[in-house]
């Protein structure tokens, strides 16, 4: 028995004939070919899979893709084009030196924008309260949680305003 979902992913509208029991992040990954979502844990434990779904951050791995028909998805790749300029949270990223091998940092970066959005100058308390959720196993948090206070403060200057970006 398929289903049928059709939701806006990155902009694009999309529809297609999917079993019911697929999970978003299997469903962004494999059926729409879009791999910056990172599949970790599989159970909803270290954030590699932060998607948008209706503007907010979760974790896709958590979440049927059934539950975001007729919603909008954005991933990592929406942030930016391959040849655009980076995101202001990625770029905080890379300055940061907020990364190392870079598998948790999708979901990361995701889940900084969601927060950035609805804080434009969180606090250490704030950045750590957003990211409980997301394991970095090799970079340290001291550069992640500098990193997201960087972006934050750049997305609120490029646009006067915390921007919608996911």
């Amino acid at each position: 028995m398929t289903v049928n979902v059709s939701m806006t992913v990155n902009g694009q509208s999309i529809s297609r004939d999917i079993d019911p029991r697929t999970l978003l992040v299997t469903f962004v990954r494999d059926h729409l070919g879009l791999t910056g979502t990172h599949v970790g844990c599989d159970t909803s434990q270290c954030g590699a899979c932060v998607v948008h779904l209706d503007g907010q951050a979760v974790k896709s791995c958590a979440v049927l893709a059934v539950q975001a028909d007729g919603g909008t998805v954005d991933t990592i790749e929406s942030l930016s084009a391959a040849d655009s300029p980076l995101h202001p949270m990625q770029e905080a990223f890379r300055e940061h030196h907020a990364l190392q091998c870079g598998f948790c940092t999708p979901g990361m970066v995701m889940a900084a924008v969601d927060l950035a959005n609805r804080n434009p100058d969180p606090s250490v308390e704030d950045v750590h309260a957003a990211l409980e959720g997301n394991i970095c196993r090799c970079t340290g948090y001291d550069p992640i949680v500098t990193a997201v206070q960087a972006g934050a403060r750049a997305m609120n200057i490029q646009d006067g305003h915390a921007q919608d970006n996911g």
